[in-house]
């Protein structure tokens, strides 16, 4: 495997809207999160992934885009963008940008044009066709509910949009449209960004012919998914895009991509492939297989784990996955992967330790350092995100009652990572002077950063000895590009595996017990070192490890062990048989 700079590297996650406004306007800025990249620097991040700050409407959150070029008034202006480019430089960090390029917004030029002559050179930089039989052109489902297909005013076709209508699909079959896109990319690139977070990027290819599909709901429609399913070719159009663009700035590039021919892994993240790496979804998806966020299957710790690692060994001779526990479009992990008994400062260290030390790329989002959890709303109007609308008339539709499908938003609504982030007990949670654009989770008087800065114990103290950890040149090859091997896989509660080099010889034993009692595991080998405990055991505990040759973590412990060398353990036994 090629070494890259980005390897090794810690990534953080900022949704700039709620992460710091600095002029009271409500709404976080550029200037606001200039004022903590040393916080983030402490830290210990590398790379800063920047939700999208472009001009936008923001039916969708920014992911609308009306102008590449210009900064949002929102959140400053592009002469603050160049200082905290130049800042977070200073600092040694990386900024990159969110690139959205499946889709803009309704309001940019492009669709303004293609709206006044539908039949002239820009409606062909989007999907626009003629209905059939005074119909739609087909019978595909919106991401977000509803038709994909939306009438043009004023004339017998109808425009494609996979997300909200005011989110038209841009023509990547348009050649015109793929080298505009990618001027657009190299421009961000010649102004100093290190590289891009790529959204929704495998709808750009679509099957032309758009055929019919049999329904998958009372609707009469089906997933605009089953239509991508049923093309190929996704990959010359993302070949081109790395070589004309990426490639030639050594640029680190993320894809958010879903529903991906798993023969395609090598394509998509190996030595040559389109990406960087690629963010893992396939413990996301497992949620996503019901009608809607009301019937969603349970949460199965043995299924995440299960999953996680099959993950883990199909990428390690192919390239890196970028690992998530939550990001903007998910609740919080510490709300979905723990089980109410574990929502405590133990449990969140242990979903930590488990989460960043495994292999590929980690990315921490914004409050997730100290524990943020799902905020629950007591009325559907207090929603602002679009999915989330959508997915309450869903469940309504589907029989549920009122208290129903708001119990399933307040479990999976996308504004559970989207409150504001908690920097102090003040009021609303010292994010802003002025009312936030969405209501703070009430929790942040207990849950916030100046409260846990100056604690030792606290769970972002503890996330600081983590990635640390995970950095320390001692460890760094073994974190990086070590093996993956799972442990204890048979027994209930247990996350558990191993990371091995075979380069340094280091085995490193990463262990968390989520079940609800204390558990006894047999230990292969020596314990060297206690590397990290989110219960404090010290050495003692190490004589006793060594002693009875086995461990007993209580519940919500995790613990990471430094294991004797396999070299070392066959000398000392030898010399043991010698005495």
């Amino acid at each position: 495997m090629k070494c890259k700079w980005w390897h090794g590297k810690v990534a953080y996650q900022i949704y700039p809207k709620s992460f710091m406004d600095t002029n009271g306007d409500g709404i976080g800025d550029i200037k606001g999160i200039i004022s903590k990249l040393d916080y983030l620097k402490e830290l210990g991040i590398d790379i800063i992934w920047l939700s999208p700050i472009y001009q936008s409407p923001f039916v969708d959150q920014g992911y609308d885009i009306s102008n590449y070029y210009k900064i949002g008034e929102e959140f400053g202006t592009m002469e603050d963008f160049d200082t905290l480019l130049a800042e977070t430089k200073k600092r040694g960090m990386h900024i990159i940008m969110d690139l959205v390029v499946n889709h803009c917004s309704s309001q940019h030029e492009w669709f303004q044009k293609a709206l006044d002559d539908p039949d002239g050179e820009y409606a062909d930089y989007f999907y626009f066709l003629e209905g059939k039989d005074g119909n739609a052109p087909s019978n595909y489902r919106s991401y977000f509910g509803g038709s994909v297909w939306e009438k043009v005013p004023g004339s017998s076709k109808y425009y494609l949009h996979s997300f909200a209508k005011e989110q038209p699909d841009l023509n990547w079959e348009n050649p015109t449209v793929r080298q505009k896109i990618y001027e657009m990319i190299n421009w961000w690139l010649d102004k100093g960004v290190s590289g891009f977070r790529i959204d929704a990027i495998i709808n750009i290819k679509k099957n032309t012919s758009f055929p019919s599909f049999p329904p998958d709901g009372d609707d009469g429609l089906v997933s605009c998914v089953k239509m991508l399913e049923s093309t190929n070719g996704i990959g010359d159009f993302l070949q081109e895009m790395k070589k004309e663009t990426f490639e030639k700035y050594d640029a680190f590039t993320v894809g958010e991509v879903f529903n991906m021919k798993e023969s395609e892994l090598p394509e998509f993240i190996g030595d040559n492939g389109h990406f960087s790496t690629k963010f893992d979804f396939s413990v996301q998806s497992m949620s996503s297989e019901g009608h809607g966020w009301y019937d969603a299957p349970p949460f199965h710790f043995e299924a995440w784990r299960d999953v996680t690692f099959a993950v883990q060994q199909r990428d390690m001779e192919i390239g890196f996955e970028a690992n998530i526990i939550e990001n903007h479009d998910e609740p919080r992990g510490a709300s979905r992967y723990l089980p109410a008994y574990a929502r405590n400062d133990a449990g969140k260290k242990m979903l930590a330790t488990t989460s960043i030390l495994l292999r590929g790329i980690p990315f921490i989002y914004q409050g997730q350092e100290i524990g943020m959890t799902n905020c629950v709303r007591s009325d559907i109007s207090e929603y602002n995100d679009i999915s989330t609308i959508d997915q309450f008339q869903v469940a309504l539709v589907a029989g549920c009652s009122k208290e129903e499908a708001l119990n399933a938003c307040n479990e999976n609504s996308r504004d559970n990572a989207r409150t504001p982030m908690q920097w102090d007990a003040t009021p609303h949670a010292g994010f802003t002077t002025g009312n936030p654009w969405l209501l703070e989770n009430s929790n942040y008087a207990c849950i916030n950063v100046a409260a846990q800065k100056e604690d030792a114990d606290s769970v972002l103290s503890y996330y600081k000895k983590l990635i640390a950890l995970r950095k320390n040149p001692k460890f760094l090859e073994t974190f990086t590009y070590g093996a993956f091997v799972p442990a204890y896989e048979k027994v209930p509660g247990i996350f558990a595996y191993k990371r091995l080099s075979e380069k340094d010889g280091k085995n490193i034993l990463v262990i968390g017990n989520y079940g609800d009692c204390s558990c006894a595991l047999p230990l292969e080998g020596v314990v060297k070192q206690i590397l990290l405990s989110n219960v404090n055991r010290n050495d003692i505990a190490l004589e006793e490890m060594n002693t009875q040759r086995s461990i007993t973590l209580d519940s919500c412990e995790s613990i990471v062990l430094l294991m004797q060398k396999q070299a070392e353990l066959i000398l000392l036994k030898s010399v043991n048989r010698a005495l």
